[in-house]
Formats: structure tokens, sequence, C-alpha cells
């Protein structure tokens, strides 16, 4: 059983701000910074980063404030029995660092338009929002292996899955993690076995496979939608990939199925984008 007693996402406070419980709450608390902020720990205040994780169980003393301008943050009082919660690995009033703040912020967000309006799947919505909440930290804290860079990779490929047709380009995608083309190759292949070109290629066929299979567009209209300026190209790659041609492909989608996972070519033996 879970029961959200108040939760807030973005809550801003100004500079004098404290937050101070010495008995605690009755119930769980759980707090995400987004700015620094000061907190009591083993008998002293210590300042922690932004993007800090902190779960206070029952009556355990709370004490926190403002540090700059501004303290923001996203914040849960909660009662919960459920193991994932109650017998978690996670410390209680020690700050740790998230790994993927941005997703955590996501699911807060949730959690507030779950918590404030009474649907109808309300009950079992907020309670898998909080126990994806509690994976999220739980691989935070004891991941040591997964870094911010991780996640900013991860949201890359995300982005590359979603639009394959975009133009898609090494350069590009580095800057949008600001870092080198060359730095972005190496990490890209080590952390997923596949190289940034090849995901958007691979990515590209499979969305093509899918037009071409379900839709009624010409393979020129499946040829532009999915990235490619250039007709014969598609053509070329979609072979490359698949070991079929896309005319071939798509007058026997009846046999569909044993095309679902057929695997990217070696980009040595394969055309860019």
């Amino acid at each position: 059983m879970n029961h959200i007693h108040y939760v807030e996402s973005d809550a801003t406070h100004a500079s004098n701000f404290i937050f101070d419980i010495p008995q605690g709450h009755h119930c769980w608390l759980l707090v995400i910074t987004k700015t620094p902020a000061l907190f009591w720990v083993n008998g002293e205040l210590k300042k922690y980063p932004p993007h800090s994780a902190i779960l206070y169980q029952a009556q355990q003393k709370i004490y926190y404030q403002a540090c700059a301008d501004k303290y923001v943050n996203n914040w849960i009082r909660f009662e919960s029995d459920e193991p994932f919660v109650s017998k978690t690995s996670l410390p209680f009033g020690i700050p740790f660092s998230l790994d993927d703040p941005d997703y955590c912020h996501k699911l807060f967000e949730l959690l507030v338009i779950e918590h404030n309006f009474n649907r109808d799947y309300k009950k079992s919505s907020i309670d898998y929002l909080l126990h994806t909440l509690f994976n999220k930290l739980l691989e935070s804290y004891c991941h040591d292996g997964f870094t911010t860079q991780y996640y900013d990779l991860l949201r890359l490929r995300a982005a590359i899955q979603s639009n394959p047709g975009d133009h898609w380009t090494v350069p590009k995608m580095a800057d949008s993690l600001r870092i080198s083309p060359g730095y972005l190759q190496t990490i890209y292949k080590k952390t997923f076995g596949i190289s940034c070109i090849e995901d958007v290629i691979s990515s590209r066929i499979r969305l093509a496979k899918e037009y071409l299979f379900h839709g009624s567009q010409t393979i020129t209209e499946v040829a532009y939608r999915c990235g490619y300026q250039n007709v014969e190209h598609f053509c070329r790659q979609f072979k490359q990939v698949t070991g079929y041609s896309p005319r071939k492909f798509q007058m026997h989608t009846d046999s569909f199925e044993e095309f679902q996972d057929v695997p990217v070519i070696p980009s040595k033996s394969i055309d860019s984008p």
C-alpha cells in the first residue's frame, strides 16, 4: 500500500529557506534537490550539490536549508509498507547523487498529476511510478558504473531511435553531448556495441520495414520519411542490411516475421546514411 500525503515538483524557495523538524514526520519523506543545499548529516551541517536525493524514515530528524540565491527541489511525503520502500537498501538521512536527474524529475511530474486528479487507475499508476522512482534511486546509489554521461548516451540513442529520419551526423550528435566526434564514436560503440552511425542506419531500416509492411506509401515516400534524400541510396542500403530489396520485401509481407531480426551488417560493409 502506498499513500501520498503531498508531492510537489520544482518547489522554489528564497535564500533564507530552512526546513527543520527535529522529531521528523510520521511517514516517509523523499527530497531531490535541483540546487545546492545544506543538510544535517551525522551531527553536522554539510553542503551537497544539486541533484542529490535524500530519504527520511518516520520519526527521523529532518533539517536542510538553502545555501544559494534560491532553493529548488522535488519532494514527496508518503506512507508505504511496500518492500521496495520498507526494505530498501537506500541510506536514511544521507544525501547521494543522482545519475539521471531528468528521468527522476519526469517521474515526479507524473506523480503530481496522478495525485491531483482522480482517475480510474490512480492507485495503480502511483504504485508503478513510485516503484520506478525507487528503482532509479537504487541505480544511482548502488551502481557506480552508471554515470551522467551514460544517461546522456541513452537519451541520444532514444532520440535516434525515436526520430531516425532526422539529419543525423556524428558532429551533430557529438555537439549535443558537448564532446568531440571522435570521443563520441569511441564511447558509443563501447557502451552499446554498435556505432552511432550504425544505430542511425539500423533505426531507419527498422522504420522503413514498418512503413513497407503496414503502410500504403510508395518506396520513394518511405525513403524520404526515413531520412533518405536519394531513393537509390535507400534501396541499396536496405538490401545491404536485410538482404532484400524494398520492393521484394513489400511484395512478401506475408513472410514479414523472418525479416524482423535481420542483424545490421558491419559498418565497413555498409554505406553511410
